[in-house]
Parts: structure tokens; C-alpha cells; sequence
């Protein structure tokens, strides 16, 4: 069985600051350990490192029975490569490298002999590296995940494939592969809940040693064996479940908070003795020994320095606060949008907390978008027939999943909140940056929207419903990009919110916070559920 072990990793960022230091964890065969933390932590860089693509400044790895790595870009494939393109990508070193060889000596038909030995050479190498074994196994991968083997499959371009599958593809050949160890950059973005569960299945059953990245909480707590959290520039690892994720972190914090007071109390003391033994030294040459003898315990205890850095809380405060508006927030009759689902009726009260679910294509962002442009009988973008209006005094905002916003593009976040639109009134530059600190955004101001992070930019789009006195808050997808303290006080601000939420969502705990169900089907129906159903077999009762 592999095992992957991380010793005193340190990564110091091209303008000279340290990012983390002393980073040490271990995983074994049959250990999934996830590596959680804020964005901007390191995560990413270290399983770089663990991949080889960086060189870390100091400590090293060790790695026994092969390495297989999915790299974060997985899902979001959008260039001109093939599936044979994307498998490789997520291929051992010498494979890529034999698999390279093999394209460039592939002979023309020109019959030149030496071409013809070049190319049986590359021949000889793939197969000595394993690449005939790896045609096995994609084939088996392609069948299961597009339901056509390698020779079909390879030459198809990435593009042709969702995110989702995609994901699945890689995962399939990974988990089928020979390496004992597999790092995974989160592994379940683009993945639906059925395919989620899949995941959580696979991982369960496999004897390697996995090291992943995710922010899905549904997915840590039931996959995860131990959970290494990087922050305050290092690591720790939890040696249980994330569901006991959060009592561990509070205990350990509370522990360091300890070890800082003490340290600051001894430090206080040993300076006070210096200060008395000095006073003492000066009226007595007997005391001078003594005095030197404080100095130099007092050095050494300062070279030794505080316990580890107590961690700064992640504190967001996110204020989707609302208004009331008339008791009917939404009204849908026979409403249908055109080429995905049949007409439907729907009534939504004021406050309530409607989350819809269904399958990718189903029409939920079509929905989302149709009932943020259903303001005063304007046309709307979304083909469709039927009713839909919204009742007295709802101002609906839309947080877009793709998160693409033309307008914004070259512009920075101070400017965006500085001019404002769509109803949404600017703000002065203490405001803005006020308010951008809110939600951990101050030192990105003056940086434009499209160089943020997923994360930055959802944090951003909340920031602007919040300013836009929204009180339909439509949200598609709002924690595909969001770490975990991000998505928590996420939920908490909804909790607080007074006025109406319709959610678009595959998060699973997220899902649990809201109290009405639409489940958009793939027969075009929509079915309304007391509790979130993720496979349509189960819904019972149809609108």
C-alpha cells in the first residue's frame, strides 16, 4: 500500500513573503485526507509541490507507490485539446513524456525509413513506460463515463464535454490507474449530486492513500478520514472526521490562546528581572553576574520565540438585510420556458426559502434569470409563455453562476461600487473600502473584477445584493467558489435576511438550510418535495 508524507514544507512567493512554513501531514493507504482552508491559504500550492510543478523552499516529500494527480483546471477544459489531451494531462511525468515522443515520431506516408525506425522506436518506449496498459484502462474509463471506448473517444474534443463528465472521466482513469497515492484538486466541482455520491462511494472503497482539496461540507463529512487545515502560515491536522472538525479547531485555538498568555506572562517576568538585576548591578558589582546571566536567559527565550501564530478568525460580515414587500413574492401560471420544461404553477410567500435542484440543462438558471427580469411586464431575454410576475415591492437580485460580467471588465471593485447601476446607488470611497473589508475584500479594491479569485468574485456579487436593497435574493450556485467560513456566513447572513430566497443549488448542506423544494425533472415536469431529493425517482409528489 502507498503512502504520501509532507515534511516541514515551507514556500516563500516571488515578492519575498512567506506563504506557509513548517506544512507536515502524512497519509496512508485507505486514508482520504482532506486539505481545507481559506482561499489564498496555500492549498494549491502545496499540492503543486506534491506534483512536482514547484519546488518548495524548504522540507521535502516522500511518496512510495506511484503518484496520480488531477490537476484543478479539470472541468474547466476550454481550449482546443482531445480527450487523449485530457487523460494525459492527468498522467504520470514518463508516460507524458513517452506519450510526446510517440506523437512527434509518427511517421507520414512518405515511407522514409528512418521515420519508420524513429516511430518503432517511440513505439518500444510507450509500451516500456506502461502506455499500453494505460490504453486498457482508458478504455474502461471512457466506456463507463461517455459510453465509448478509447478508440472512439480519444480523437473527441474536450470541449464536446461537460464539466461534469470531464471530472468523471479523469476520476475513473485515476481510480482504475496502478498509483498508490492520488492528490486530488477539488475533485467534486462540476460534478452533480449523483456524481458526488459517486465520488464519495469510490473513496470509501479504495485502498490508496488520497489527498484532496474541497470546500464541499457534505463531501468532507462523509469521505474524509482526517482533515489537515492550513492557516495562520502553517498546518495542522485533525486525526478525526469534519464533523468534528469545528469542536477540534475551537479546543486548539483556546490551547494556543493559553500558551500566548503564558508565554507573555514568562516573558514579562524575565524582562522585569533584567530591569531589577540592572538597577541592582549598577549600585552593586556582585548583582553583575547575576544581571548578565538574566540577559542572556532572556535572548535565548526570545530566540525561541512565542508558540505557534494564534490564528486570525475569518470575519466576514455579510448584511443581506431586505425589506418587507407585499405577502405573494412570486406568482408563476402555466408558466413554461421554451424547450426545457412543461408549463408548471408556482407561489412563493414572502420569507420562504426555496431551493430548486435538478440536473445540468434543466432550466434552473433559465428560471433564476426570467424572474430577476420579471419586473414591471419589461421583455425578458428567457424564451417562455405563461405568467410570471413578482407581488408589491420585491426587487429581485440575480448572483450569476458563470459570474461574467461584461460591464465590470477592467474596472476595479472601488470603481464598480463607486458609480453604481441597475438601481444600485454609489458610494463614496470609506464606504466602499468599509464595506469591502466587510467581506475580505479591502486589499483587492483597486484590482479589476476578472483578476479575482471564484471565491473573491462570488464574496463581491453577494456584496453588491446586499448594497442593491435586493428583497428576492435569486442565487445560482453561490458556493461553488466559496471556502467554508465564506459559505457559513453565507448561510448565516440568509438566516437573518427578511425577505424571499430562491437558490439554485448541487450543495448538499447548503440544500438543508432552506424549507421548500422544486425539483426541475428531466422529462421537463417540475415537482415540488418537502426535503431535497437528488434522484427523481423519489419525488412522490408532482405540481
Amino acid at each position: 500500500m502507498g503512502h504520501l508524507a509532507a515534511h516541514g514544507l515551507s514556500y516563500t512567493l516571488p515578492d519575498g513573503r512567506t506563504l506557509f512554513s513548517d506544512v507536515s501531514f502524512r497519509v496512508s493507504g485507505g486514508d482520504v485526507v482532506a486539505l481545507i482552508g481559506a482561499n489564498g491559504a496555500g492549498k494549491t500550492t502545496v499540492l503543486r509541490i506534491l506534483a512536482g510543478d514547484l519546488a518548495a523552499t524548504e522540507g521535502g516529500i516522500q511518496v512510495q507507490g506511484g503518484l496520480g494527480v488531477m490537476p484543478q483546471f479539470i472541468g474547466s477544459v476550454r481550449d482546443d485539446s482531445t480527450v487523449r489531451d485530457l487523460l494525459l494531462a492527468a498522467a504520470p511525468a514518463a508516460l507524458r513524456r513517452a506519450a510526446a515522443r510517440l506523437d512527434r515520431a509518427e511517421p507520414a506516408d512518405s515511407g522514409d525509413e528512418r521515420a519508420q525506425l524513429a516511430y518503432a522506436e517511440a513505439l518500444t518506449a510507450w509500451g516500456d513506460a506502461g502506455g499500453y496498459d494505460l490504453e486498457v484502462r482508458w478504455d474502461k474509463a471512457t466506456t463507463t463515463a461517455l459510453g465509448l471506448p478509447i478508440d472512439r473517444a480519444a480523437a473527441r474534443a474536450v470541449t464536446t464535454l461537460s464539466g461534469g463528465e470531464q471530472k468523471r472521466l479523469v476520476l475513473e482513469a485515476l481510480l482504475r490507474g496502478p498509483e498508490q497515492v492520488l492528490v486530488l484538486d477539488e475533485p467534486d466541482n462540476y460534478l452533480d449530486v449523483p456524481g458526488k455520491l459517486w465520488l464519495e462511494e469510490q473513496l470509501a472503497q479504495t485502498d490508496k492513500a488520497v489527498l484532496l482539496v474541497s470546500h464541499d461540507r457534505e463531501l468532507l463529512t462523509e469521505a474524509a478520514t482526517h482533515i489537515v487545515t492550513m492557516e495562520a502560515g502553517t498546518a495542522w491536522t485533525h486525526g478525526g472526521t469534519f464533523a468534528t472538525w469545528h469542536t477540534a479547531r475551537e479546543a486548539r485555538w483556546e490551547r494556543i490562546a493559553e500558551l500566548h498568555r503564558r508565554w507573555g506572562e514568562e516573558h514579562q517576568k524575565l524582562k522585569d528581572l533584567v530591569r531589577r538585576l540592572q538597577q541592582q548591578s549598577a549600585v552593586s558589582d556582585a548583582m553583575t553576574s547575576r544581571y548578565h546571566a538574566a540577559q542572556t536567559r532572556l535572548e535565548k527565550f526570545e530566540k525561541a520565540g512565542p508558540p505557534a501564530e494564534l490564528p486570525r478568525r475569518q470575519k466576514l460580515a455579510l448584511r443581506l438585510r431586505g425589506a418587507r414587500t407585499g405577502v405573494r413574492a412570486i406568482h408563476c401560471e402555466r408558466l413554461e420556458l421554451t424547450g426545457l420544461m412543461k408549463p408548471f404553477d408556482l407561489e412563493v410567500s414572502f420569507g420562504e426559502r426555496v431551493c430548486v435542484l435538478g440536473s445540468n440543462g434543466s432550466g434552473k438558471s433559465h428560471f433564476l434569470r426570467l424572474l430577476a427580469e420579471s419586473v414591471q411586464d419589461a421583455p425578458t431575454s428567457v424564451e417562455h409563455s405563461g405568467d410570471c410576475r413578482l407581488g408589491a415591492r420585491v426587487v429581485p437580485g440575480l448572483f450569476a453562476q458563470t459570474h461574467r460580467h461584461p460591464a465590470w471588465s477592467g474596472r476595479t471593485l472601488v470603481d464598480v461600487l463607486a458609480r453604481g447601476e441597475d438601481g444600485r446607488a454609489g458610494v463614496d470611497l470609506r464606504t466602499a473600502m468599509a464595506a469591502l473589508g466587510r467581506y475580505g475584500l479591502a486589499a483587492a479594491g483597486e484590482r479589476s473584477f476578472e483578476t479575482l479569485s471564484g471565491g473573491q468574485q462570488a464574496r463581491f456579487q453577494v456584496l453588491l445584493l446586499e448594497l442593491s436593497g435586493a428583497t428576492l435574493l435569486l442565487l445560482d450556485e453561490p458556493t461553488d467558489n466559496l471556502d467554508l467560513a465564506s459559505a457559513e456566513a453565507l448561510q448565516e447572513a440568509l438566516a437573518g435576511f427578511e425577505g424571499t430566497v430562491v437558490a439554485v443549488t448541487h450543495d448538499r448542506w447548503f440544500a438543508k438550510s432552506f424549507d421548500r423544494f422544486l425539483v426541475f425533472r428531466a422529462d421537463g415536469r417540475v415537482a415540488e418535495t418537502d426535503t431535497p431529493v437528488w434522484d427523481e425517482r423519489r419525488v412522490v409528489r408532482q405540481r
